[in-house]
């Protein structure tokens, strides 16, 4: 493509008079704060239907509480982060390119915790025993994961 027709296609994609003024993480606060208009009313219904069972209703209260935590910790971490090409509604593929995180090539740690978590809760099935055995090699396991990058070929 010529630079004519990626500057035309530009002027296409956003209006006259557009500034970026979308905010940072706005799709993810809104998202969780609506979970508070829906797990709040259901709370409130599911109270009234069941007369008060007390494990449901509070299940439905402390999903409506934990939407309130994440979205209120999104709206606060949004006023302190840059803005994001994923937060522009108007934003190209093309402006998020490059490297967006280290990420372990070929790591055996995730799979060791997953077996130490699959302990843990067999354990409450089977016995204590295997609850201690689970946890661990959950603490092998997480040990092995934060100090992968400190030790043989990864080093640095």
């Amino acid at each position: 493509m010529d630079k004519n027709s990626v500057m035309l296609s530009e002027q296409l994609a956003k209006p006259d008079g557009y500034e970026n003024e979308a905010k940072p993480l706005r799709v993810e606060m809104l998202m969780f704060f609506l979970g508070i208009f829906f797990f709040g009313p259901v709370a409130i219904i599911y109270m009234v239907v069941s007369k008060v069972e007390p494990v449901g209703t509070t299940a439905f209260l402390l999903l409506a509480g934990m939407c309130v935590l994440v979205g209120g910790y999104l709206w606060i971490l949004g006023r302190r982060v840059d803005k994001r090409p994923e937060d522009d509604p108007f934003g190209e593929i093309k402006e998020r390119e490059g490297q967006l995180g280290e990420f372990s090539p070929h790591s055996w740690w995730p799979f060791v915790l997953g077996i130490a978590v699959t302990l843990v809760f067999a354990g409450v099935a089977i016995g204590r025993w295997v609850i201690v055995f689970g946890v661990i090699l959950g603490i092998i396991g997480l040990i092995g994961q934060l100090f992968e990058f400190s030790r043989g070929i990864h080093a640095h």
